[in-house]
């Protein structure tokens, strides 16, 4: 969960609010981490108690526009963040080893991802997975490390919240980016890979996904205290994460700078493994809801739907690396895209506070109150999302 959440919008939101502020927005990272976590806690919750994955409880008990509202941004989320994750990973490797371009790089790892979903499907994920958020994790604190960063600050960076003049969209910028959005979603698939089922996984679920929205929190405070260490100029767009690597080299010398692109590659790279192996699960679900025919409770990656849709994450949004994304386009996934962490904290608010699917194990007042204020900060990101496009 925290090696496929963390990707490049991570790492660009959270470089340029520490290049701008320094350590004072470190306790949105934590935040975000923390308002995710009670998302995702809620859709492995319903899962277990109620023996019936999200999008099953959509469907059984929201009006049927819901289960089409989602599934068609789905298909339009898939193609534009498969294309930006083959950039991004072609971003990276070319970095590492420039004889090959940025479009032959992505083409590349979105091939070599195909194959390790396609041919070794969830335990060799789960395996690789384990290697990369190793990676991550060690890169980070260590390039951190390596800039001599004040201890005391960062504490109180992170305990002590502080909103600078100007700062809002970022602090929303690191809250909306750290741990994903639709990915969330795939949690409860993988925990039906590993057989967690009843309520009597709900505690280790819990501590499961603990562990991984710590490690996304750490992450992100990493990243935002590297770059207020090395405060690179360059503060827009993929350029950053060079600029960073290049800032890093003149403080730490040249093995800094190739540690901190190694752990970008790292996580664009496991990014894309994990939404290549999660998403095409949203989409065999969906499919089998409404083919009855198709029997795959429990085998979705054995179904035609599952490798198609596999097949149209790793082959068709290659187009994007050949040629600017048309403004419609860009348009129509920004503004639906927006929509989806403030769908997904309202239909939790409806299912999870109904007694009769989940009895005790309803939403208690802090998880409600947690998911209100989820709800808020989304709407308000989806508002600035729709006047900065329009």
């Amino acid at each position: 969960m925290a090696a496929t959440g963390v990707g490049a919008g991570d790492l660009i939101a959270a470089t340029v609010s520490g290049a701008q502020y320094g350590y004072a927005l470190l306790w949105a990272a934590v935040l975000g981490g923390i308002l995710k976590y009670v998302l995702n806690e809620g859709i492995s919750r319903f899962q277990l108690v109620s023996g019936h994955s999200l999008l099953n409880g959509w469907k059984r008990q929201l009006h049927p526009a819901v289960s089409w509202y989602f599934v068609s941004y789905l298909v339009i989320w898939s193609f534009i963040v498969a294309g930006a994750l083959m950039a991004a990973c072609g971003l990276a490797a070319h970095a590492l080893f420039p004889k090959l371009s940025i479009v032959q790089w992505g083409i590349i790892h979105s091939l070599i991802a195909l194959i390790i979903v396609g041919v070794g499907q969830y335990k060799v994920v789960e395996k690789l997975m384990r290697l990369f958020i190793a990676l991550m994790f060690v890169v980070t604190i260590t390039s951190a490390i390596l800039i001599h960063p004040d201890i005391s600050q960062i504490v109180k960076g992170i305990f002590i919240p502080n909103i600078p003049e100007n700062s809002v969209k970022f602090i929303l910028g690191v809250i909306g980016g750290v741990g994903g959005s639709v990915t969330l979603l795939s949690y409860g698939y993988w925990i039906k890979e590993k057989k967690w089922s009843g309520k009597s996984y709900l505690k280790r679920s819990r501590l499961d996904l603990g562990i991984a929205y710590s490690l996304t929190a750490i992450f992100g405070v990493a990243i935002m205290v590297i770059a207020a260490g090395v405060k690179p100029e360059i503060i827009k767009g993929s350029q950053m994460v060079l600029g960073m690597a290049n800032e890093m080299e003149t403080v730490t010398g040249i093995y800094g700078k190739w540690i901190f692109l190694i752990g970008f590659w790292g996580a664009v790279f496991s990014s894309m493994i994990g939404v290549w192996q999660g998403i095409p699960y949203l989409f065999a679900d969906f499919y089998s809801q409404y083919k009855p025919s198709t029997k795959i409770e429990g085998e979705y990656t054995a179904s035609k739907a599952y490798k198609y849709y596999l097949l149209y994450l790793a082959i068709p949004p290659m187009l994007l690396l050949f040629a600017s994304k048309p403004v419609w386009l860009v348009i129509l996934y920004a503004v639906s895209g927006s929509f989806f962490m403030p769908f997904l904290a309202i239909t939790l608010l409806i299912l999870n506070n109904k007694f009769k699917f989940l009895k005790e194990e309803m939403n208690g007042k802090v998880t409600n109150a947690l998911l209100v204020l989820s709800l808020l900060v989304f709407l308000y990101l989806l508002v600035v999302e729709i006047i900065s496009r329009f």
